[in-house]
């Protein structure tokens, strides 16, 4: 199964991911953000972060999770080529992800673009024929 694709976008960037479940869809998801910024090959996962979120909705969930990456690029220079997803439900949804990678480091990471934030504009989470979908867009 391909884990995501990237779509035409004018001015951001855009992807669609793919996952039999929803853990697969949020590491499939994970990874392509990660892609747009760094080539993610390159990312040995020396560093290791867990995030643990809860949201009402798995839209929200994702959205939450993806914020969160481009948060701790931001705030801790932290990139990830790895993802250990663990998503449960009673009532909410409960996500703990084990997140592997390093230090953005401009001379070693081939770096792409910088991701700024997820944006709702045409954002899509869904179940269609057996697997999970999600497409985003991400401004850069």
């Amino acid at each position: 199964m391909v884990k995501f694709k990237f779509l035409e976008h004018t001015a951001d960037a855009r992807f669609e991911a793919y996952g039999k479940d929803l853990n697969g869809l949020f590491e499939n998801s994970g990874l392509a953000l990660e892609e747009i910024q760094v080539n993610t090959k390159n990312v040995e996962p020396k560093e290791e972060k867990t995030i643990q979120i809860e949201n009402e909705s798995i839209e929200m969930l994702l959205f939450d999770f993806l914020q969160e990456l481009i948060y701790l690029k931001d705030a801790e220079k932290l990139i990830f080529s790895k993802f250990k997803v663990s998503i449960t439900r009673n009532g909410k949804y409960f996500l703990n992800v084990v997140c592997k990678g390093d230090k953005l480091d401009f001379k070693k990471h081939e770096f792409k673009v910088d991701a700024k934030a997820v944006t709702l504009h045409q954002y899509e989470v869904k179940k269609e024929k057996g697997k999970w979908i999600a497409r985003v867009i991400i401004d850069i």
